[in-house]
């Protein structure tokens, strides 16, 4: 299997236009412009596309470059994935090709025309020539500095020596990372629950406006908006709508995690106003909630402490989703259990209302659809802690 894609892929770079590898001298009348394309329906989509355009009409060249892709199919992809070192790769397509598929698609896209010399032109295209190579294609992909959309932009600041002044743009407001990635996901989708809940705190910083041009929408936004340091001139001399289109993803309520989590939350307290009522204690309520609060802490602190992923560290879901419960199932099939259960239970207590300290000072900020379970857990541990007590040795 190795060995077709090795014979596959010397094959397609044979394929590829000669002007890709050979010294190509631009004409006057060449074009560089920036593509944003909008969000799509699949997760991976949610937060848009970016791309570069050559076109000249005169060399007979109309090519997009874009450093979106990637390979299922590579060796230890998703376990790369999961660990922090996902490898991304700059590709090529036809323009017409290119447009029509997100045009199938109902994504809208955009062309920026880059205000660039001649000369600079010529070096842009020589870069992306450089950087299409096999040997030079891969590099590591981060999510907040190193992506589609600010490979363009680091592109672009290269071949114009940093003269570049980001400026904001209308109605521009100061933002965190987590904002600026809820602009595109909503709080209440499944989507958003995730990275809320696999992020921590370090986005939770103030994003400077050369930071927030991770994000598509936002990369054309701040291109709209800036000039050259050296000259009045701007960044951007038109922008074109190449497609108007936009696929919209519609939320079942009855599905989102607000409604999943406000059941589960009726259904805790239900139990657990029966059980005080018969002075019981229904062990299947106990176990799902350690096993499932259990699972999700252990997979903050792999996240944390087990990759390279700089942007799940400082994780503070670990306050009500708590490793350590997983060590505790044993004891919850007990009729009778020893103290220290009763002192666990006011210590998960404290880190739940430690979790409320640092939301209301905005050290992290946690997704909302969670508030219902977080009362029932509150709810469930002080009866918890009441039955301990009547049943402790």
């Amino acid at each position: 299997m190795m060995r077709f894609k090795i014979i596959l892929t010397v094959l397609i770079y044979g394929l590829l236009p000669s002007y890709i590898e050979a010294q190509v001298q631009l004409s006057a009348d060449c074009e560089v412009s920036v593509l944003t394309i909008g969000p799509g329906q699949a997760l991976n989509d949610a937060f848009g596309h970016s791309a570069i355009r050559i076109r000249d009409a005169g060399q007979n060249i109309d090519l997009v470059f874009d450093y979106g892709r990637y390979d299922f199919e590579a060796e230890g992809f998703y376990y790369n994935f999961v660990k922090g070192k996902l490898d991304y790769e700059i590709g090529w397509a036809y323009y017409k090709p290119f447009i029509a598929s997100y045009k199938r698609q109902k994504r809208r896209v955009t062309a920026q025309t880059i205000n660039l010399s001649k000369a600079e032109k010529q070096r842009l295209f020589q870069r992306l020539q450089t950087a299409i190579k096999p040997q030079n294609k891969t590099y590591s992909y981060d999510f907040l500095y190193n992506n589609c959309a600010t490979k363009i932009k680091d592109d672009l600041v290269a071949i114009v020596n940093d003269s570049i002044q980001f400026l904001p743009y209308k109605n521009y407001r100061t933002m965190t990372f987590r904002e600026l990635i809820r602009s595109h996901i909503p709080q209440n989708s499944w989507g958003g629950f995730g990275i809320d809940l696999a992020l921590g705190s370090k986005i939770d910083q103030l994003a400077r406006v050369d930071q927030q041009l991770f994000l598509p929408k936002y990369l054309e936004d701040i291109f709209g908006h800036s000039k050259y340091k050296t000259s009045s001139e701007k960044l951007v001399s038109k922008t074109l709508i190449l497609s108007d289109l936009q696929s919209s993803t519609a939320i079942l309520f009855w599905w989102s995690p607000l409604c999943v989590f406000s059941f589960l939350s009726l259904f805790i307290t239900g139990f657990s106003l029966r059980d005080w009522k018969s002075k019981s204690r229904s062990k299947f309520i106990d176990f799902f909630i350690f096993l499932s609060t259990g699972i999700l802490g252990a997979l903050i602190f792999f996240l944390w402490f087990g990759t390279s992923h700089s942007d799940t560290a400082y994780n503070y879901n670990f306050l009500w989703a708590f490793a350590f419960n997983l060590l505790l199932l044993p004891t919850l099939f007990k009729n009778k259990v020893k103290k220290r259960f009763t002192a666990y239970l006011k210590f998960l207590v404290m880190l739940l209302l430690l979790m409320l300290l640092h939301s209301f000072t905005a050290v992290q900020s946690f997704n909302y659809t969670l508030i219902p379970l977080w009362v029932a857990l509150i709810v469930r541990y002080f009866y918890l802690i009441q039955w301990s007590k009547r049943h402790s040795i």
